[in-house]
Protein backbone atom coordinates (compact mmCIF):
# COMPACT_ATOMS: atom_id res chain seq x y z
CA UNK A 1 0.00 0.00 0.00
CA UNK A 2 1.77 3.23 -0.68
CA UNK A 3 2.27 5.57 2.08
CA UNK A 4 0.57 9.37 1.81
CA UNK A 5 3.00 11.79 -0.35
CA UNK A 6 2.86 14.19 2.13
CA UNK A 7 4.27 12.05 4.56
CA UNK A 8 6.77 10.77 2.24
CA UNK A 9 8.15 14.59 2.27
CA UNK A 10 7.70 14.70 5.92
CA UNK A 11 5.63 18.25 4.97
CA UNK A 12 1.96 18.81 6.55
CA UNK A 13 -1.10 19.24 4.02
CA UNK A 14 -0.76 22.97 3.92
CA UNK A 15 3.11 22.94 3.14
CA UNK A 16 3.87 25.67 0.35
CA UNK A 17 5.97 25.12 -3.27
CA UNK A 18 9.15 25.98 -1.94
CA UNK A 19 8.29 23.69 1.80
CA UNK A 20 7.84 21.04 -0.87
CA UNK A 21 11.11 21.88 -3.16
CA UNK A 22 13.32 21.90 -0.12
CA UNK A 23 11.81 18.67 1.40
CA UNK A 24 12.45 16.59 -1.61
CA UNK A 25 15.58 17.84 -2.73
CA UNK A 26 17.18 17.33 1.18
CA UNK A 27 15.37 13.46 0.69
CA UNK A 28 15.95 12.67 -3.38
CA UNK A 29 20.71 13.89 -2.18
CA UNK A 30 20.08 11.73 1.01
CA UNK A 31 18.60 8.67 -0.90
CA UNK A 32 20.10 9.26 -4.30
CA UNK A 33 21.80 5.70 -5.39
CA UNK A 34 24.83 6.81 -6.47
CA UNK A 35 25.32 8.69 -2.79
CA UNK A 36 23.28 5.93 -0.47
CA UNK A 37 24.54 2.58 -0.90
CA UNK A 38 21.46 0.98 1.20
CA UNK A 39 19.77 -1.67 -0.12
CA UNK A 40 15.88 0.16 -0.20
CA UNK A 41 18.24 3.55 -1.20
CA UNK A 42 16.63 3.28 -4.73
CA UNK A 43 13.37 2.36 -3.97
CA UNK A 44 13.09 5.21 -1.68
CA UNK A 45 14.49 7.30 -4.00
CA UNK A 46 11.78 6.81 -6.15
CA UNK A 47 8.84 6.94 -3.70
CA UNK A 48 10.35 10.89 -2.66
CA UNK A 49 10.37 11.21 -6.75
CA UNK A 50 7.03 10.14 -7.29
CA UNK A 51 5.23 12.23 -4.69
CA UNK A 52 7.18 15.76 -5.44
CA UNK A 53 5.97 14.64 -9.25
CA UNK A 54 2.50 15.02 -7.81
CA UNK A 55 2.67 17.33 -5.06
CA UNK A 56 5.22 20.37 -7.12
CA UNK A 57 2.31 20.30 -10.10
CA UNK A 58 -0.83 22.11 -8.58
CA UNK A 59 -3.25 20.35 -11.28
CA UNK A 60 -2.06 16.70 -9.79
CA UNK A 61 -1.60 18.03 -6.61
CA UNK A 62 -5.27 19.27 -6.29
CA UNK A 63 -6.70 16.07 -7.32
CA UNK A 64 -4.12 13.90 -5.03
CA UNK A 65 -5.74 15.89 -2.17
CA UNK A 66 -9.40 15.16 -3.04
CA UNK A 67 -9.01 11.56 -4.63
CA UNK A 68 -5.56 10.57 -2.83
CA UNK A 69 -4.14 7.33 -4.28
CA UNK A 70 -7.78 6.08 -6.30
CA UNK A 71 -7.69 7.14 -10.07
CA UNK A 72 -10.98 8.85 -10.14
CA UNK A 73 -11.32 7.80 -13.55
CA UNK A 74 -11.42 4.21 -12.73
CA UNK A 75 -14.85 4.65 -10.94
CA UNK A 76 -15.20 3.47 -7.53
CA UNK A 77 -12.81 0.61 -6.47
CA UNK A 78 -11.58 0.68 -9.77
CA UNK A 79 -12.82 -0.72 -13.24
CA UNK A 80 -16.36 -0.18 -14.21
CA UNK A 81 -17.76 1.17 -10.80
CA UNK A 82 -15.72 -1.63 -8.75
CA UNK A 83 -16.87 -4.58 -10.81
CA UNK A 84 -13.85 -6.98 -10.68
CA UNK A 85 -12.76 -7.69 -14.19
CA UNK A 86 -9.13 -9.12 -13.22
CA UNK A 87 -9.98 -12.42 -14.69
CA UNK A 88 -10.85 -10.70 -18.39
CA UNK A 89 -9.06 -9.60 -20.98
CA UNK A 90 -10.91 -6.23 -21.64
CA UNK A 91 -14.56 -4.90 -23.00
CA UNK A 92 -14.58 -7.44 -25.82
CA UNK A 93 -14.40 -10.44 -23.35
CA UNK A 94 -17.10 -9.34 -21.13
CA UNK A 95 -19.41 -8.57 -24.08
CA UNK A 96 -18.23 -11.92 -25.44
CA UNK A 97 -19.22 -13.64 -22.09
CA UNK A 98 -22.95 -12.01 -21.90
CA UNK A 99 -24.07 -12.06 -25.85
CA UNK A 100 -21.51 -14.89 -27.25
CA UNK A 101 -19.96 -14.30 -30.33
CA UNK A 102 -18.42 -11.09 -30.58
CA UNK A 103 -14.72 -9.90 -32.30
CA UNK A 104 -11.99 -11.67 -32.89
CA UNK A 105 -8.02 -11.06 -32.00
CA UNK A 106 -5.42 -12.73 -34.96
CA UNK A 107 -3.19 -14.61 -32.56
CA UNK A 108 -0.52 -14.14 -35.94
CA UNK A 109 -0.98 -10.37 -36.37
CA UNK A 110 2.15 -8.40 -36.40
CA UNK A 111 2.58 -6.81 -32.99
CA UNK A 112 4.73 -4.15 -31.74
CA UNK A 113 7.81 -5.09 -29.24
CA UNK A 114 7.91 -4.08 -25.18
CA UNK A 115 9.87 -1.11 -24.82
CA UNK A 116 12.48 -0.99 -22.51
CA UNK A 117 14.20 1.08 -19.69
CA UNK A 118 17.49 1.98 -19.14
CA UNK A 119 18.63 3.94 -15.99
CA UNK A 120 21.88 5.83 -16.60
CA UNK A 121 23.93 7.92 -13.98
CA UNK A 122 25.76 11.23 -15.03
CA UNK A 123 28.02 13.91 -13.49
CA UNK A 124 26.59 17.45 -12.53
CA UNK A 125 28.50 18.78 -15.22
CA UNK A 126 27.68 16.39 -17.78
CA UNK A 127 23.70 17.00 -17.53
CA UNK A 128 24.61 20.81 -17.59
CA UNK A 129 27.12 20.36 -20.87
CA UNK A 130 25.65 17.46 -22.82
CA UNK A 131 27.65 14.38 -23.54
CA UNK A 132 27.96 11.46 -26.20
CA UNK A 133 28.44 8.41 -24.70
CA UNK A 134 28.03 4.38 -25.54
CA UNK A 135 26.21 2.39 -22.85
CA UNK A 136 25.49 -1.64 -23.34
CA UNK A 137 21.92 -2.46 -23.49
CA UNK A 138 20.85 -6.00 -22.19
CA UNK A 139 17.79 -6.99 -24.19
CA UNK A 140 16.25 -9.60 -26.40
CA UNK A 141 16.69 -10.02 -29.83
CA UNK A 142 15.53 -12.18 -32.48
CA UNK A 143 17.51 -15.91 -32.99
CA UNK A 144 19.53 -15.80 -36.22
CA UNK A 145 19.98 -19.69 -36.11
CA UNK A 146 15.92 -20.19 -36.76
CA UNK A 147 15.29 -16.12 -37.68
CA UNK A 148 12.44 -15.60 -34.56
CA UNK A 149 10.42 -18.83 -35.47
CA UNK A 150 11.64 -21.15 -32.71
CA UNK A 151 12.27 -24.07 -34.97
CA UNK A 152 15.13 -25.78 -35.55
CA UNK A 153 16.00 -25.34 -39.34
CA UNK A 154 14.57 -27.74 -41.63
CA UNK A 155 11.82 -28.77 -39.66
CA UNK A 156 8.55 -27.81 -39.85
CA UNK A 157 6.03 -25.34 -37.59
CA UNK A 158 1.91 -26.57 -37.98
CA UNK A 159 -1.10 -24.75 -37.20
CA UNK A 160 -2.45 -25.85 -33.78
CA UNK A 161 -4.23 -28.87 -33.33
CA UNK A 162 -5.93 -27.81 -29.94
CA UNK A 163 -7.59 -24.41 -31.19
CA UNK A 164 -7.06 -24.73 -34.70
CA UNK A 165 -4.92 -21.77 -35.42
CA UNK A 166 -7.47 -19.22 -33.84
CA UNK A 167 -4.53 -19.29 -30.10
CA UNK A 168 -7.94 -19.85 -27.85
CA UNK A 169 -10.07 -22.19 -26.49
CA UNK A 170 -13.78 -21.47 -26.15
CA UNK A 171 -15.50 -22.63 -22.77
CA UNK A 172 -19.66 -22.94 -23.41
CA UNK A 173 -22.14 -22.70 -20.56
CA UNK A 174 -26.04 -22.31 -20.39
CA UNK A 175 -26.98 -20.24 -17.86
CA UNK A 176 -30.82 -19.15 -16.38
CA UNK A 177 -29.29 -15.83 -18.75
CA UNK A 178 -28.82 -17.49 -21.60
CA UNK A 179 -25.52 -18.83 -23.45
CA UNK A 180 -21.97 -17.75 -22.15
CA UNK A 181 -18.96 -18.29 -24.09
CA UNK A 182 -15.81 -17.31 -22.12
CA UNK A 183 -12.76 -17.66 -24.07
CA UNK A 184 -8.94 -18.62 -23.08
CA UNK A 185 -5.74 -18.46 -24.12
CA UNK A 186 -5.05 -21.85 -25.84
CA UNK A 187 -2.19 -24.24 -23.48
CA UNK A 188 -1.10 -25.62 -26.28
CA UNK A 189 0.33 -23.01 -28.66
CA UNK A 190 0.26 -20.24 -25.80
CA UNK A 191 -2.03 -18.06 -28.20
CA UNK A 192 0.20 -18.42 -31.00
CA UNK A 193 -2.70 -20.63 -33.46
CA UNK A 194 1.05 -22.39 -34.48
CA UNK A 195 2.97 -25.22 -32.42
CA UNK A 196 6.87 -25.66 -33.26
CA UNK A 197 7.79 -29.72 -34.36
CA UNK A 198 11.37 -29.31 -33.24
CA UNK A 199 12.90 -26.84 -31.46
CA UNK A 200 15.46 -24.46 -32.21
CA UNK A 201 18.51 -25.64 -29.79
CA UNK A 202 19.86 -21.84 -29.91
CA UNK A 203 16.88 -20.40 -28.60
CA UNK A 204 15.04 -23.79 -27.18
CA UNK A 205 12.07 -22.57 -29.29
CA UNK A 206 11.71 -19.26 -27.86
CA UNK A 207 12.54 -17.25 -31.13
CA UNK A 208 14.48 -15.19 -28.99
CA UNK A 209 17.91 -14.50 -27.30
CA UNK A 210 19.65 -12.49 -24.71
CA UNK A 211 22.13 -10.36 -26.01
CA UNK A 212 24.18 -6.58 -24.58
CA UNK A 213 23.78 -4.09 -27.82
CA UNK A 214 25.73 -1.27 -27.88
CA UNK A 215 23.57 2.25 -27.86
CA UNK A 216 25.48 5.42 -28.84
CA UNK A 217 23.34 8.35 -27.06
CA UNK A 218 23.68 12.07 -27.27
CA UNK A 219 22.47 13.50 -24.07
CA UNK A 220 21.49 16.99 -24.80
CA UNK A 221 22.57 19.88 -22.65
CA UNK A 222 20.27 21.32 -19.78
CA UNK A 223 18.87 17.59 -18.68
CA UNK A 224 17.91 17.23 -15.65
CA UNK A 225 17.05 14.03 -13.15
CA UNK A 226 14.61 11.96 -14.07
CA UNK A 227 14.81 13.05 -18.30
CA UNK A 228 13.85 10.36 -20.41
CA UNK A 229 15.60 10.14 -23.40
CA UNK A 230 13.87 7.88 -26.38
CA UNK A 231 15.85 5.83 -28.86
CA UNK A 232 13.74 4.83 -31.51
CA UNK A 233 13.43 0.95 -32.67
CA UNK A 234 15.66 -0.06 -29.70
CA UNK A 235 13.60 -2.01 -27.55
CA UNK A 236 12.62 -5.70 -27.50
CA UNK A 237 11.67 -7.54 -31.12
CA UNK A 238 8.11 -7.12 -32.48
CA UNK A 239 5.75 -10.47 -32.42
CA UNK A 240 4.71 -11.79 -35.89
CA UNK A 241 6.75 -9.41 -37.62
CA UNK A 242 5.53 -6.49 -36.18
CA UNK A 243 8.27 -3.52 -35.30
CA UNK A 244 10.43 -3.42 -32.33
CA UNK A 245 9.78 -1.25 -29.36
CA UNK A 246 11.33 1.62 -28.20
CA UNK A 247 14.34 2.18 -25.34
CA UNK A 248 13.61 4.77 -22.57
CA UNK A 249 17.17 6.07 -21.03
CA UNK A 250 16.40 7.43 -18.05
CA UNK A 251 19.44 10.09 -16.75
CA UNK A 252 20.10 10.00 -12.65
CA UNK A 253 21.76 13.42 -12.33
CA UNK A 254 24.96 12.48 -9.26
CA UNK A 255 24.99 15.26 -6.76
CA UNK A 256 27.78 17.72 -6.49
CA UNK A 257 29.54 18.48 -3.65
CA UNK A 258 29.72 22.47 -4.07
CA UNK A 259 27.02 23.30 -6.89
CA UNK A 260 23.31 22.56 -6.24
CA UNK A 261 20.79 22.63 -8.95
CA UNK A 262 17.07 24.62 -9.34
CA UNK A 263 15.78 24.43 -12.67
CA UNK A 264 18.16 25.89 -14.76
CA UNK A 265 19.31 27.99 -11.89
CA UNK A 266 23.16 27.01 -10.02
CA UNK A 267 23.33 27.56 -6.09
CA UNK A 268 26.66 27.56 -4.27
CA UNK A 269 28.32 29.15 -1.19
CA UNK A 270 31.51 30.41 -0.79
CA UNK A 271 33.67 32.15 2.70
CA UNK A 272 34.33 35.35 3.24
CA UNK A 273 36.89 36.64 5.89
CA UNK A 274 35.48 39.28 8.59
CA UNK A 275 37.73 41.52 7.05
CA UNK A 276 36.53 40.97 3.26
CA UNK A 277 32.94 41.72 4.60
CA UNK A 278 33.85 44.83 6.13
CA UNK A 279 36.31 46.27 3.95
CA UNK A 280 35.12 44.71 0.61
CA UNK A 281 37.04 42.94 -2.17
CA UNK A 282 37.72 41.23 -5.48
CA UNK A 283 37.23 37.02 -5.11
CA UNK A 284 37.37 34.25 -7.66
CA UNK A 285 34.51 32.17 -7.34
CA UNK A 286 34.57 28.60 -9.10
CA UNK A 287 31.32 28.21 -11.72
CA UNK A 288 30.64 25.76 -14.17
CA UNK A 289 32.70 27.13 -16.47
CA UNK A 290 35.92 27.82 -14.99
CA UNK A 291 36.88 30.52 -12.12
CA UNK A 292 35.40 34.04 -12.52
CA UNK A 293 35.94 37.27 -10.55
CA UNK A 294 32.81 38.68 -8.07
CA UNK A 295 33.08 42.36 -6.14
CA UNK A 296 32.60 42.28 -3.03
CA UNK A 297 30.75 45.38 -1.58
CA UNK A 298 32.30 47.11 1.94
CA UNK A 299 30.05 45.88 4.76
CA UNK A 300 28.81 42.64 2.99
CA UNK A 301 26.17 40.84 5.34
CA UNK A 302 26.70 37.04 5.57
CA UNK A 303 24.38 34.84 3.83
CA UNK A 304 24.07 38.06 1.24
CA UNK A 305 23.47 36.66 -2.14
CA UNK A 306 24.99 37.65 -5.36
CA UNK A 307 23.94 37.00 -8.88
CA UNK A 308 26.17 35.50 -12.25
CA UNK A 309 24.28 36.20 -14.96
CA UNK A 310 24.35 33.81 -17.61
CA UNK A 311 26.48 31.12 -15.62
CA UNK A 312 23.95 28.67 -15.20
CA UNK A 313 22.15 25.67 -17.14
CA UNK A 314 21.59 25.88 -20.68
CA UNK A 315 17.39 25.82 -21.37
CA UNK A 316 16.46 22.41 -23.22
CA UNK A 317 14.09 24.36 -25.77
CA UNK A 318 15.79 27.74 -26.65
CA UNK A 319 18.70 29.73 -26.35
CA UNK A 320 20.30 30.99 -23.36
CA UNK A 321 21.60 30.37 -20.37
CA UNK A 322 19.80 30.85 -16.57
CA UNK A 323 22.54 32.44 -13.45
CA UNK A 324 24.40 30.95 -10.85
CA UNK A 325 23.88 32.34 -7.47
CA UNK A 326 26.24 32.60 -4.73
CA UNK A 327 25.79 33.11 -1.12
CA UNK A 328 28.44 34.49 1.04
CA UNK A 329 29.25 33.46 4.53
CA UNK A 330 31.06 35.32 6.58
CA UNK A 331 33.85 32.99 8.47
CA UNK A 332 34.75 33.66 12.00
CA UNK A 333 38.95 32.82 12.34
CA UNK A 334 39.84 30.52 15.35
CA UNK A 335 43.41 31.04 15.31
CA UNK A 336 44.75 34.28 16.25
CA UNK A 337 48.00 36.17 17.60
CA UNK A 338 48.03 38.09 20.08
CA UNK A 339 48.58 40.94 17.76
CA UNK A 340 45.80 40.54 16.23
CA UNK A 341 43.47 39.52 19.34
CA UNK A 342 44.80 43.38 20.87
CA UNK A 343 43.32 44.61 17.69
CA UNK A 344 40.17 42.73 17.66
CA UNK A 345 39.72 43.72 21.51
CA UNK A 346 40.37 47.43 20.19
CA UNK A 347 38.30 47.45 17.64
CA UNK A 348 35.20 46.18 19.91
CA UNK A 349 36.20 48.55 22.29
CA UNK A 350 35.83 51.37 19.92
CA UNK A 351 32.98 49.94 18.71
CA UNK A 352 31.07 49.99 22.31
CA UNK A 353 31.00 45.68 21.97
CA UNK A 354 31.58 43.35 24.40
CA UNK A 355 33.40 40.03 23.68
CA UNK A 356 31.41 36.96 24.26
CA UNK A 357 33.81 34.36 22.00
CA UNK A 358 34.48 33.28 18.86
CA UNK A 359 32.93 30.80 16.16
CA UNK A 360 34.59 27.80 14.65
CA UNK A 361 36.00 27.71 11.35
CA UNK A 362 34.75 24.99 9.10
CA UNK A 363 37.46 23.17 7.41
CA UNK A 364 35.22 21.53 5.05
CA UNK A 365 33.46 23.90 3.97
CA UNK A 366 37.01 24.95 2.49
CA UNK A 367 37.98 21.83 0.91
CA UNK A 368 34.75 21.77 -0.97
CA UNK A 369 35.48 25.06 -2.69
CA UNK A 370 39.21 24.03 -3.21
CA UNK A 371 37.83 21.09 -5.03
CA UNK A 372 35.71 23.12 -6.98
CA UNK A 373 38.42 25.71 -8.45
CA UNK A 374 40.15 22.65 -9.19
CA UNK A 375 37.23 21.24 -11.12
CA UNK A 376 36.42 17.86 -9.23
Amino acid sequence: MKRDYYEVLGVSKGADADEIKKAYRKLARQYHPDVNKAPDAEEKFKEVKEAYDVLSDPQKRAQYDRFGHQDPSQGFGGGFGGFDTSGMGGFGDIFDMFFGGGRRSNPNAPRKGADLQFGLSIDFTDAVFGKETDVEIPKEAECDTCRGTGAKPGSGIETCKTCGGTGQQEVVANTPFGRIVNRRVCPTCEGKGKVVKVKCTSCRGTGRVKVRRKIHLNIPAGVDDGAQLRVAGEGEPGINGGPPGDLYVVLRVKPHEFFEREGNDIYCEVPLTFAQAALGDEIEVPTVDGRVKLKIPAGTQTETFFRLRGKGVPYLRGSGRGDQHVKVRVVTPTKLNERQKELLREFASLSGESISGYGVEDEGFFEKMKRAFRGE
